[in-house]
Parts: C-alpha cells; structure tokens; sequence
C-alpha cells in the first residue's frame, strides 16, 4: 500500500525490545488481509539497526519528537514513567506522511495480534472532534493497590456491557469507569485544528502528574462525552476472556490486546497458571510469531538475531 493512502494503522516504536510486538502486529494485519498499511511512529533514541529491520519488513516508519509535560521537565522519575506514553498523543494527532495527511486513523499499542479483518473501522460514523475507543475494564483482578478505588467489578462497564450494546452505549448517571476508555484502540480523523487543541490542554492540564494510565485519562478527560465507545472485540483486553466470559468470545475478537507487563515475547510459557485462559491467547499470539520467525530467518538473518535478544523462545 502506498504511504500516501488517506487510511492508516498506527503504532508508536521507541525501544528494541518490543521488536517482536511491532512485527507479529504487521503480520497479522497482513494475515487477515487488510487494505491498509501498518505506520510505525519512531523517536530519536530508537537505534538505526532496529529501523532497518522495519524498514526491510517494507514497514513504513515515521519519525516524530517525544512528547513530555513542561511542567515535569528535568524530573527524571516522571520521565521514566510517562515518556513513551504521552507520545502517542503526539502522532495520534499529527501525522502527515509527506505532505499529505491521513484521512482517518486507527491507533494501536504494538503489544497486540489481529484477528480478523476490521478495515470496517475507517468507516465508522465519527464527528471531526470525535473518536471510537472501547471501554476500559475496571475489575482490577490483580487488586493493585495504586489503581483507582472505584475500580472494582461493580463499576465495570464490561459487568453491565450487554444493557450497554443494547442501548447503543447511552451512558446516564453512570459509574465514573463508565465514561473511561482503553487507548489500545482508537479511531479518529486527524487534523491540525484538533492537534492544536489537544497540545493546548496538554501544556495546561494541572491533572497530568496525577494521571494513573497517562495517555488513557488524559484522552478520556479531553474527550469526555465525546468518544464513540465501539465493540469490545475490537480491542480485547486479554483479561476479558475469564473475567467476563458471558462478553468473550473467540470467534467475535478483531484485535487481541495483551495487557499488563507481562507481554507474550517475554517467555513461551504461560504467565500466570492460575489463568488458564492466557495460556490459549498466549499461544495465539506464539503462533503468528513463529510464522514470522519461518520469514525472517531466512530474509533477514541479522535483523532475526536482533529481534530475538528480546524474546524468549524457551519452552
């Protein structure tokens, strides 16, 4: 697909390690016959030898500047936490390949596989200052204490979600996760009118410090009561799939979205035995790798053995 075309996937790529993510994404994309590109956002830190390895995969690249909150500026542990993060704000909103910039866009994280096909979702109804996201889980399963205290199953979207599809998502005096959307999937038309506006509340916001998922509250606060939500299989949150079985089902997922830190590369064996579940979407995503490891090995022996100092191929 040529890089000028008016529709575009997008991810963010800042470090090495996530290699293996990027590559098993653009396959999938390709596996399920999509007719649009995959764009991959790079920083300046990002090594010259892991953009070969994109650019040898015919992967388009484009580079943008990091984006941090001025008012952390020089705080190293803020840095840390938040760099990557926020930067997906900055492409989210301001891309232009060449001079010519994309119509719409859909956003994705790299730690996910696709499915099936879901091009559908550069024809979703939007209004220019809209965007298509799907809700957020708010079980907190692994009870993390630095969570939100309103996070617990009773507030969760996804524990009312077929009342939800039902009413075509009209959320009144609702549970505040109720209004929050997950940033692992999001549709929305760019332009620099909404960049504009974006970066304008980015720089004034006083709540960025306080953000628990960085780009995820601040976009659900900038588009409050003005994103879409859309189908949860779009953007299926792993832990979905035993936490809220009467939603999952495996042959609805589009897009599969490994959340938490423990990403799929890190070992072939299952994370958690306790959750039977990861260990079949954990294999879903080991076999799409494998098929790009059948490729690549062959096509791109180095760039292969740069990937690989990332992954655990150990079973």
């Amino acid at each position: 697909m040529h890089p000028t075309a008016p529709y575009a996937y997008v991810t963010l790529l800042t470090k090495p390690s996530y290699l293996a993510g990027i590559l098993v994404l653009d396959h999938s994309l390709r596996s399920v016959g999509s007719q649009f590109p995959l764009v991959v956002m790079v920083t300046a830190g990002l090594a010259q030898d892991s953009r070969d390895v994109l650019a040898r995969q015919g992967i388009i690249i484009r580079e943008i500047e990091s984006l941090q909150p001025t008012s952390a500026s020089g705080d190293p542990l803020f840095e840390d936490r938040f760099a990557d993060t926020w930067t997906k704000l900055r492409h989210d909103f301001h891309l232009s390949p060449h001079s010519a910039i994309f119509q719409r866009i859909v956003l994705l994280d790299c730690d996910m596989l696709i499915k099936q096909n879901m091009d559908n979702l550069f024809q979703l109804d939007l209004a220019e200052d809209q965007i298509g996201a799907t809700f957020v889980c708010a079980c907190n399963p692994r009870k993390l204490k630095h969570y939100p205290s309103d996070w617990i199953p009773e507030n969760c979207a996804y524990s009312v979600y077929s009342q939800l599809a039902a009413s075509s998502f009209v959320m009144h005096n609702a549970p505040r996760p109720h209004n929050l959307l997950n940033s692992g999937t999001v549709v929305l038309n760019p332009s620099k009118e909404l960049a504009n506006a974006l970066y304008e509340s980015f720089s004034t916001n006083d709540k960025l410090l306080t953000y628990i998922f960085p780009d995820q509250d601040f976009l659900s606060d900038f588009f409050e009561g003005k994103w879409r939500p859309i189908p949860w299989y779009y953007n299926a949150l792993r832990t979905l799939r035993s936490i809220h079985a009467d939603v999952w089902d495996d042959e609805q997922v589009r897009c599969i979205h490994y959340i938490l830190p423990d990403k799929p590369w890190l070992s072939r064996k299952n994370p958690d035995n306790n959750a039977r579940h990861f260990g079949v979407l954990h294999d879903w995503w080991w076999q799409e790798f494998d098929v790009v490891s059948q490729t690549m090995e062959q096509a791109d022996p180095e760039g292969w053995k740069l990937v690989l100092k990332y992954v655990d191929v150990s079973k």
